[in-house]
């Protein structure tokens, strides 16, 4: 059994650690989506698709129990952010009635023409119950995996417990890090920084203005002004050292650098970067400086080449979609970009999508710098 950390008093994020006992878990067609009747854009492989999303439930007795009680309404799925390492993919789905478990994971691929389920990460048990149990997973928005293998993931607040970081060890699938946060942080997504100095998270908020800082090796919390923007997403350019924010219910871009952030500065005034032609939910950008966005209430993904001035270029569309977060995007440690589609009005409703064009090695992970990388090296 390996060892747990934990923040031991959540009133005082700069606590010192305790150690206490850890916790214990084909394709269905190779579709070219490029050009369609439906998609336009970027050179897609479809991975898989459903038409309803299901639980590996522990018997179908438990899932005839929890259709007839109301606690599963398939209906209610919604993919809100991804993850992808190794052979697995991690979902995050939207904390409605009727979702047993809002952090699943799936293969990303099947020997079969099955469309995967949802398998609860960890365990079933990590999930049910959760109703006054701070130690259960109760709604995770934010997803990350690191240069080695955990999986970070941001469990929100509920009326009585505050929010939490947990971090996995993924050939495990055990906990081996939990930050409890001093307040009820109204948190979003982030973004992990790996440098040869520690490792850092730098978290959005859902408004006052400000983000949080989070270090791994010091297991403390602190926040970060950010005067004139509210941030809704987050995206972390190494090669820049900048941290893209989007504004709240704004179309604007903002930049921050991220060395302030890592020595510790409480205050870091946004640069105004320009405007999308949507409001940001989501964004990333891969190895090569491009960042890729998702808009609130539109059909397209576009993507910024962050190396020259600011122009926003049109990366994937699929007519008819009409929801609030139709997209979610992930990459993997070979740059690949993964993409879920939910159509709320279409069959097949979900669908997985894996960028046939990307799908080449390249020598950095997402999270980690060059002095990350000379950290390794050393």
């Amino acid at each position: 059994m390996s060892a747990l950390r934990v923040n031991p008093d959540p009133e005082n994020s700069s606590a010192p650690s305790l150690l206490v006992g850890s916790m214990a878990p084909f394709l269905v067609a190779i579709l070219l989506l490029g050009v369609s009747s439906l998609a336009t854009g970027a050179n897609f492989n479809q991975v898989f698709q459903w038409d309803e999303l299901d639980y590996e439930w522990p018997s179908e007795a438990h899932r005839t129990q929890a259709l007839e009680n109301g606690s599963f309404k398939p209906e209610n799925i919604l993919p809100l952010y991804i993850a992808v390492h190794g052979t697995r993919l991690f979902l995050s789905l939207h904390k409605e009635n009727g979702i047993p478990a809002t952090l699943v994971s799936l293969p990303t691929s099947s020997p079969t023409s099955a469309s995967p389920k949802l398998t609860p990460f960890p365990s079933w048990d990590m999930h049910l119950n959760g109703t006054g149990n701070c130690s259960k997973i109760r709604f995770v928005e934010g997803l990350q995996v690191d240069s080695v293998g955990r999986l970070w993931v941001l469990n929100l607040e509920s009326s009585d417990c505050n929010t939490t970081l947990l971090i996995f060890n993924l050939n495990t699938n055990e906990i081996e890090l939990i930050h409890r946060f001093p307040s009820s942080e109204p948190i979003n997504d982030f973004v992990i920084d790996e440098t040869a100095n520690g490792t850092f998270a730098y978290i959005s908020r859902s408004g006052g203005q400000r983000i949080v800082v989070f270090s791994l090796e010091r297991n403390q919390s602190w926040t970060v002004d950010t005067p004139g923007i509210e941030e809704s997403s987050a995206a972390l350019s190494l090669k820049k050292e900048q941290l893209y924010l989007g504004n709240m219910d704004s179309k604007e871009l903002f930049s921050i650098p991220v060395t302030a952030l890592r020595n510790g500065s409480r205050t870091s005034n946004p640069e105004l970067i320009g405007k999308w032609t949507g409001k940001p939910y989501k964004m990333l950008t891969d190895n090569h400086g491009k960042l890729y966005v998702t808009f609130d209430r539109e059909n397209y993904i576009s993507t910024w080449i962050t190396s020259q001035p600011f122009q926003e270029q049109r990366f994937h569309e699929v007519a008819g979609l009409n929801f609030s977060w139709p997209f979610t995007l992930a990459l993997d440690k070979n740059g690949t970009l993964w993409v879920t589609v939910f159509d709320q009005n279409r069959k097949p409703r979900y669908r997985l999508l894996k960028d046939a064009d990307q799908a080449t090695s390249v020598e950095d992970s997402p999270g980690c710098s060059s002095l990350c990388r000379k950290k390794d090296a050393a």
